[in-house]
C-alpha cells in the first residue's frame, strides 16, 4: 500500500492572496507529491475594479479557481465573509465585523474536511486588516484542529522595505505607503524556512497574470526586485514552535 501524500491547506482572505502571495509555495508543495488546498475567506469584492461595470465578487472569485488551477490546487473553499476593505467601518458580515469565533468555527471546518498535515497562511505584515484576521483564526483553528505543522507565510521586512521606496517614487496611489512604514514586513530574523522555487516562475507568472482584475503588487518592480519576491519562498514555523539553529529548506512534505 503506498504512503498517504501530505496534504497542505493555504488559509488566506482574498482571491489572489492564494497567487501573489504563495503562488511558487502552492507549485513548490504539488511539484514534491503534496495534495494542496486553499481556504479563501471572501470573493474581494472591495478591491479596486478594473472593469467598474462588473460584478467583482464573481470575476474575482473565477479568478481564484482559474489560477488555482494553474498552480496545480486540488481543492478551493471560500466562506462566506464578505470583504472588509482597508479602511472605514467594516461592513456587517465582513470577515473584520463577524465575531472572531464565527471565523475560527469556518476555518475549523475547511480544516476538518480536508485534514492537513501543514496548514500556512499569510504573515500580514502589510498591514491588511483582513489578512490579520484571517492569520490568528488560522492559527486558532489549527490548534483546536491539531494541524501537525503552521507555517506563516513571511513578506521579509528587508524586501518590503525596498517595495515600499519603489512605490512611493513609481506608484504613489497604492496602498500600505503610509509614513509609519517601518514595522511593515516580517523581520528578517524571524524568518525560520527559505524554499528556493526558482523552476516554478514562469507558472507562477501565469497565475498572476489570471487575476487581470487587479493589479499585482510586483508591477513596474525592477527584475532583480521582482526577482527577489517571487524566487524564494520565505517562511515562519509557528508549530511546531521553531527551536532555533540553522533555517529549514523545505516543509514536511
Amino acid at each position: 500500500m503506498s504512503a498517504r501524500a501530505t496534504r497542505l491547506m493555504l488559509v488566506v482572505a482574498h482571491p489572489d492572496d492564494e497567487t501573489f502571495g504563495c503562488g511558487s509555495l502552492l507549485l513548490h508543495a504539488a511539484a514534491r507529491g503534496a495534495v494542496t488546498a486553499v481556504c479563501c475567506a471572501t470573493r474581494g469584492e472591495a478591491g479596486t475594479a478594473a472593469d467598474p461595470t462588473a460584478d467583482l465578487g464573481s470575476v474575482r472569485e473565477q479568478e481564484l479557481h482559474d489560477a488555482a488551477r494553474v498552480l496545480g490546487v486540488s481543492e478551493v473553499s471560500l466562506l462566506d465573509f464578505a470583504d472588509s476593505d482597508m479602511t472605514g467601518e467594516p461592513p456587517a458580515g465582513s470577515l473584520v465585523a463577524a465575531p472572531f469565533e464565527d471565523v475560527v468555527a469556518s476555518v475549523s471546518h475547511s480544516i476538518r474536511a480536508f485534514a492537513p498535515d501543514v496548514l500556512v497562511t499569510l504573515d500580514a505584515s502589510d498591514g491588511h486588516r483582513d489578512h490579520a484576521r484571517i492569520r490568528d483564526a488560522a492559527l486558532a483553528a489549527a490548534e483546536r484542529c491539531e494541524v501537525p505543522a503552521a507555517y506563516l507565510a513571511c513578506l521579509p521586512r528587508s524586501l518590503m522595505h525596498r517595495w515600499v521606496d519603489r512605490m512611493r517614487s513609481e506608484r504613489p496611489d497604492v496602498a500600505h505607503l503610509d509614513p509609519e512604514i517601518a514595522a511593515i514586513g516580517t523581520p528578517d530574523e524571524h524568518i525560520t524556512t527559505r524554499i528556493e522555487a526558482t523552476e516554478h516562475l514562469a507558472r507562477r507568472e501565469r497565475a498572476i497574470a489570471v487575476h487581470a482584475s487587479q493589479t499585482s503588487p510586483f508591477e513596474g518592480l525592477p527584475p532583480d526586485l521582482r526577482t527577489a519576491f517571487l524566487d524564494t519562498v520565505h517562511l515562519q514555523r509557528v508549530v511546531p514552535p521553531w527551536p532555533g539553529g540553522p533555517q529549514e529548506s523545505d516543509l514536511p512534505l
